[in-house]
């Protein structure tokens, strides 16, 4: 894997933002002193094994506990005075559903938790789950997001009437453009239920620690102060008497971003039985239970004019959110923002779109890498290139006419959507360069050796991340970010330790936020600790999602740092004899420009610490510790994109795919470290590249999951990840400290219009044409047998 414009040889020599410094904390990493939640182990801790509902819709007539395991097993009942997860939001028309800690009267799904079993190990509490006697009246399930919105569908909820969240419409004018385009296409486009993977399962640590009066929590979570408030709601607890700490982290994409019924019970339990106890997913429960996310389905109308530029859409679009809504940012994650969402980089003039989040009796949809991007850049990008064939133009060209012109930044979308900056013209440019198109489709003049099609695809998109109080706030969901602050305090011994409330699990924020620190003072990274994943010595956060924590994060440590400057500065000037505005900070010192006299930051801090009588009179009383908060100049997102393009060969006769080739041009503004975006983007496509050929979490009529297992549910491997090129653009955004945009989840957003794109392209000899991922053997031949069938009927007739 390679990327364009950095030197390699220069990485010892950058500092600060910009430079290609390896991660700080792949040492603990890399020799095996990282600390999960499943390294943890308290003195008399108790294990957690759950009894999961088998069924996916049924009535809870009876739960026996095995004879003498009234200690040991715990029902709906035991958990006195404990509330449900209520994840409200107010959207138009949204309906509430509390997801219960242990289910009482009803389960909606397989896997929904009915009792808690405790043993001194995990084999203990497995079998005392197996002796419990669950007594379920079956009730009809429904499965299929589709069939749910039919009349007469099994209701998941039988208070609401029907089986929809939340509806969204963005209702606009198609009238003139449905009777003059030239160019009519329609397309259903569909994204299986996925399951993200980290390779650390979910695990909770709960004990009660009698001295402080106070719940303490070990989770492996994304958003330690978000647990820590839903954990206050349910049970009834004030923020003193719960302390959350988020050790290491090994992996979340979204999956640790909620508060869990699990820790809500764990957390209870440790608090009625006075002794630590523990609970660590297994791989079936993440699966089968825990996981699912990503199902979409589309009904496009798209209309062009002869050249396949786009002029209108008119979509319905069905999410399917599962059996609740998952605190904090409710079953409507997905659902309504797909309306907002789906126009991308492209500039149109006419739009309508109706998306409907529908609730199944399957587990409930997460948030996941990329949060419904990577849905509508499927349907969006799938739709483009059907624009283009029914044109007979290349679709790199028809892109390039439908795209928002970099003379037009910032741009105001359709739907609203306040695009900061960027060339997406140049982007898709130099993809084409990068993939070298002319080439493939000289290629393609010929056939294979071994029988295959080649075929190229691409796709653009633009992620809105670092989004704020403006956007969340009209949600009205539990969590609404505001400004997001830093502690910043110099150490006696002159190092510095920065406090944020965001959390790192992969993303290497040890790293780049001490490189934030080191432009600002100057001072190197290896002198700065940066602490985080503690409710108890951090800043209140909303933590680690949507790509916000360097602009959001890595603003508040500059800001805090210029301000730490300043008092720095003024000790540093007395002590050099010199007046304060004389003076700056840089390279971890205090210089004046009167004189070659410096200060070193070991110096000011052993002042202000260790002899104050050295102090000047004027001297900040706030000392050497400051907390600033901070906000982009407009917190509706920033706007990073990327192009996507990629060779594939298909075996018709097989229907495997195989990847040739795979380059990327992306844009995330001022990037902090090159080398950690590198490894978000590679992760990301790995992820993307499951969505597109392998991932897939099927249900039966019955609700029932079909993969249980990783030989169930295929992930890609490294001989399915290609050799990949990322070739840099920075734009900067004109609202960031920096410059810097997220860049976290794109990598996972584009792999899998651009490779069913690229599939497509490779099975036009064949007149068929691929609509759904992911794109396995079975449904490529299904597609190819479907053409060769339609094309012997034309013939015959």
């Amino acid at each position: 894997m390679q990327s364009k414009n950095h030197d390699e040889a220069s990485v010892t020599q950058e500092r600060g933002v910009g430079a290609r410094k390896v991660r700080k904390e792949d040492d603990r990493y890399m020799r095996g002193r990282g600390e999960y939640v499943g390294d943890m182990s308290l003195p008399g801790m108790l294990e957690v094994a759950f009894l999961r509902s088998p069924v996916a819709h049924g009535r809870v007539k009876n739960v026996t506990k095995p004879p003498g395991s009234e200690a040991q097993v715990f029902v709906a009942a035991d958990l006195v005075g404990v509330k449900g997860i209520l994840a409200d939001s107010a959207l138009p028309g949204f309906k509430s559903s509390e997801q219960p800690i242990l289910a009482n009267d009803k389960v909606r799904y397989v896997g929904e938790l009915v009792a808690a079993c405790i043993a001194s190990d995990r084999a203990r509490a497995e079998d005392l789950a197996d002796g419990i006697e669950l007594e379920i009246d079956n009730l009809p399930a429904v499965s299929d997001m589709l069939e749910a919105l039919e009349e007469g569908a099994p209701l998941v909820h039988d208070e609401w009437g029907d089986n929809i969240f939340q509806h969204t419409l963005v209702d606009g004018d198609l009238d003139t453009v449905r009777r003059e385009a030239a160019i009519k296409i329609e397309r259903e486009f569909r994204t299986a239920r996925q399951c993200m993977s980290p390779m650390e399962g979910r695990g909770v640590l709960a004990v009660w620690d009698k001295r402080l009066g106070q719940l303490q929590v070990y989770t492996s979570t994304q958003i330690p102060h978000i647990v820590r408030t839903g954990l206050c709601e349910c049970l009834g607890l004030s923020h003193e008497q719960i302390r959350v700490v988020a050790p290491d982290v090994g992996g979340g994409f979204g999956y640790k971003g909620i508060l869990l019924a699990e820790e809500v019970c764990v957390a209870w339990l440790a608090m009625h039985l006075k002794r630590p106890v523990r609970w660590l997913e297994d791989r079936r429960e993440q699966l089968t239970a825990n996981a699912n996310c990503r199902e979409h389905h589309y009904r496009v109308t798209a209309y062009g004019d002869a050249s396949g530029r786009l002029l209108a859409m008119d979509t319905d679009a069905v999410v399917d959110a599962g059996a609740y809504s998952s605190y904090p940012f409710s079953a409507c994650l997905e659902g309504a923002q797909v309306a907002s969402i789906l126009p991308g980089p492209y500039d149109f003039g006419a739009y309508r779109c109706s998306t409907i989040s529908a609730s199944t009796n399957k587990p409930p949809i997460l948030p996941y890498r990329g949060v419904a991007r990577t849905g509508v850049c499927f349907a969006m990008e799938l739709t483009i290139d059907a624009l283009a064939r029914a044109a007979g133009r290349e679709p790199s060209d028809v892109r390039l006419d439908c795209l928002v012109k970099p003379e037009d930044m910032p741009f105001n979308n359709i739907t609203g959507k306040h695009f900061d900056s960027g060339n997406y013209i140049e982007c898709v440019q130099r993809a084409v360069a990068a993939i070298d198109l002319k080439a493939v489709r000289q290629r393609q003049q010929q056939p294979e050796p071994d029988g295959r099609l080649i075929g190229l695809g691409m796709s653009i998109f633009c992620e809105q991340s670092a989004h704020g109080t403006s956007v969340y706030a009209g949600w009205g969901i539990p969590m609404v970010p505001g400004h997001e602050q830093a502690v910043v305090r110099l150490t006696p011994d002159g190092t510095l330790e920065v406090r944020v409330g965001i959390h790192s699990h992969g993303q290497g924020l040890e790293t780049t936020l001490a490189q934030v620190a080191e432009e600002v003072l100057g001072i190197d990274t290896d002198q700065v600790q940066v602490v985080h994943g503690d409710t108890a010595l951090t800043p209140y956060s909303t933590g680690t999602w949507g790509s916000r924590c360097m602009v959001m994060a890595g603003g508040a440590v500059a800001r805090a740092c210029t301000a730490l400057a300043s008092r720095i500065a003024l000790i540093g000037a007395h002590l050099l004899e010199v007046p304060a505005g004389s003076v700056k900070v840089q390279d971890g010192v205090v210089c004046s420009s009167e004189t070659s006299g410096t200060v070193t930051l070991q110096d000011v801090a052993r002042v202000w610490y260790l002899k104050p009588q050295l102090l000047p009179d004027n001297v900040d009383s706030g000392g050497l510790e400051v907390t600033v908060g901070y906000k982009p100049q407009r917190d509706s997102g920033t706007f990073s994109y990327a192009c996507h393009a990629v060779v594939v060969a298909v075996d018709p006769e097989l229907g495997t795919t195989e990847i040739l080739d795979y380059a990327i041009v992306e844009d995330g503004g001022v990037l902090v470290n090159p080398m950690i975006v590198d490894g978000q983007v590679y992760g990301g496509v790995a992820q993307g590249i499951g969505t597109a050929l392998y991932e897939e979490m099927p249900f039966d009529r019955n609700g029932q999951p079909l993969a249980s297992t990783l030989a169930d549910y295929l992930l890609p491997g490294a001989t399915e990840v290609p050799a990949i090129t990322i070739d840099h653009m920075e734009t900067p955004s004109p609202y960031t400290e920096f410059g810097q945009k997220g860049i976290g989840e794109s990598g996972a957003i584009g792999p899998p219009a651009a490779i069913v794109n690229a599939i497509n392209d490779a099975l036009r000899p064949l007149q068929a044409e691929i609509c759904e991922v992911p794109v396995t053997p079975q449904r490529l031949l299904r597609a190819i047998n479907k053409a060769r069938t339609a094309a012997t009927r034309e013939a015959v007739s």
